[in-house]
């Protein structure tokens, strides 16, 4: 064949979520979106902060060449030093400079930059499931193989021990996201402090570097849990981050990747990310938004929107007798499906217009992932849909 096979078969295999946010549009187009309870999509329904606006309305007026024209392929300097200075600002002097950042096209780009700046083929790369899917896809296509460790079946932190029995000679990087999606839970600081032992150890052991990604897209979007800065726990960090959630901006695609002063390899760190950047075509970052984060780096997330959801949402689902585990952050509920399929469980929420995702593609069984980033009005009018779903397994 002519073509790139492995390619050819990530494109057949499709996302599940986008699958199901896909037969949701279609669904409404045919009944009416107010009849469709659509959960699938992280897609935030809060609008972007009205400072957001004002930014792009100020750039308008910039000469076109400084408005459309190309940065450097890192990212504007003034973009850069104001997320360093932010960075700085909340979690101590020093946290970042300018040239420690790579801005992105989001957090896929600046997971998949950072996987192809560290990993050689054949190495491990050892994500916690349940995990977001498209991880073993930016992993596998770096090169390296994608190693799922189950996180505590009960509190859904990271299962430490577990991860330790699987660290291998090969293991190049363990990737960590908190506030999870799709659990919502926030990884306690005595949990990663107990990580970053196991992963010292190891490299003391087998004699190897093994880096800890933190990607961190939910990083403003908790209820009250605290989110360690995870180079203060581990010096061997990357850090990969995105607007997309913190300032409703999925659709523009902007983030950046940090290799803090503290890692050890920080200096050959930078040039792999810039060389893996280039080697990708993820240079230059849309400039637009560039321009944005210089004006809105500290613009605060509209929280208590979401905890109106996750209120509404849960208190719902408790009263029908769903058990679930309480989100600390991000805005999704992980709720456990009422059969051990996932998948057919989810079939039947589907033939009552219910769209969770089932939590098969997110590396566990029994599951599914009810995004509460939605409007207020279709959780509430959802809950009569749920409590016949119920019903149904009585």
């Amino acid at each position: 064949m002519s073509i790139n096979e492995k390619s050819r078969a990530y494109g057949a295999q499709k996302s599940s979520i986008r699958e199901i946010a896909a037969y949701a549009g279609a669904r409404k187009a045919q009944i009416g979106a107010e009849n469709v309870f659509d959960f699938s999509l992280g897609n935030p329904s809060i609008p972007a902060p009205d400072s957001v606006r004002a930014s792009i309305e100020r750039c308008l007026a910039l000469p076109a060449t400084q408005l459309h024209g190309y940065t450097p392929a890192s990212g504007l300097p003034a973009a850069r030093e104001a997320v360093a200075a932010s960075l700085s600002r909340r979690f101590g002097e020093g946290a970042a400079s300018a040239d420690d950042l790579y801005l992105t096209c989001g957090a896929a780009a600046s997971l998949s930059i950072t996987f192809h700046a560290v990993v050689n083929p054949g190495d491990e790369v050892i994500v916690i499931a349940p995990y977001f899917p498209e991880y073993r896809v930016w992993i596998e296509t770096a090169g390296a193989t994608c190693v799922e460790v189950l996180a505590d079946p009960q509190t859904f932190q990271i299962d430490v021990a577990a991860v330790e029995a699987a660290l291998t000679a090969r293991t190049k990087a363990v990737v960590i996201n908190s506030p999870n999606n799709p659990v919502g839970s926030v990884y306690s600081r005595g949990n990663l402090e107990a990580l970053a032992a196991v992963l010292a150890k190891a490299e003391a052991r087998l004699g190897t570097a093994i880096y800890l990604v933190a990607d961190e897209p939910y990083r403003e979007i908790t209820y009250g849990a605290e989110v360690p800065w995870v180079p203060s726990v581990y010096d061997r960090s990357i850090v990969c981050y995105s607007y997309s959630k913190s300032l409703s901006l999925p659709g523009e695609r902007i983030g950046w990747v940090l290799v803090p002063p503290t890692n050890p390899d920080h200096d050959e760190l930078v040039l792999a990310v810039a060389g893996a950047g280039r080697k990708l075509g993820f240079v230059c970052a849309p400039a637009l938004f560039q321009r944005v984060l210089i004006d809105c780096v500290d613009e605060p997330s509209d929280v208590e929107a979401y905890a109106r959801n996750r209120q509404a949402l849960t208190e719902g689902l408790a009263r029908l007798g769903y058990e679930f585990i309480a989100p600390e952050g991000a805005f999704y509920l992980w709720v456990k499906a009422l059969e051990p399929d996932a998948s057919a469980f989810f079939e039947r929420a589907k033939a009552l217009e219910l769209l969770p995702v089932p939590s098969d593609s997110f590396g566990c069984p029994g599951w599914v992932r009810v995004g509460y980033c939605v409007s207020y009005e279709t959780i509430v009018n959802s809950l009569p849909a749920w409590e016949e779903l119920a019903k149904s397994y009585r």
